[in-house]
């Protein structure tokens, strides 16, 4: 068998069975207008749901991971509990929010294709650079100007 591992020198040199690229037809099949409105919509929806996602990642799910952590400080007056409740949470959710993103990465492909666009790539990648980046800047501004040590006006000091 040519995938043995005795017939290439120990090294698994091929591609491994069921991960060879998704072929698509040439051009998407065209239905009727109205189906490739309808799909057109949905594909939209599912662009929102992805840019809806990718945000999650970057405030709520961290922010919803620090305050379990806390309670599980608080239940357990451990705080090493608390961190370690704080990490798995994190990773659990923000890996379940990637997965998530990218079934519905394929599904928008695929809905995209039926609304009679030839898309072969997803937006994935670029909604979660494009957030990231929207998310920084916005953290930047609220850090620098509004909380941060460049404010006077909202500092919290009395009498500033």
């Amino acid at each position: 068998m040519r995938t043995d591992p005795a017939e290439n020198g120990g090294l698994f040199v091929g591609r491994r069975p069921g991960t060879a690229p998704v072929h698509y037809r040439d051009t998407p099949e065209r239905k009727g207008e109205r189906r490739q409105r309808f799909d057109g919509s949905l594909a939209g929806t599912l662009f929102a749901g992805m840019v809806f996602v990718s945000i999650l990642c970057w405030g709520p799910i961290p922010v919803a991971c620090l305050w379990v952590g806390s309670e599980a400080d608080y239940l357990t007056g451990s705080v090493s509990c608390g961190i370690l409740v704080a990490f798995a949470s994190l990773f659990a959710l923000l890996f379940g929010a990637l997965s998530l993103l990218k079934r519905m990465d394929n599904a928008w492909i695929l809905v995209r294709r039926a609304a009679g666009y030839d898309q072969r790539i997803g937006v994935m990648g670029k909604i979660f650079g494009a957030t990231a980046v929207l998310c920084a800047a916005v953290f930047a501004f609220w850090f620098l100007v509004i909380h941060g040590p460049g404010s006077s006006t909202f500092s919290g000091k009395p009498g500033a």
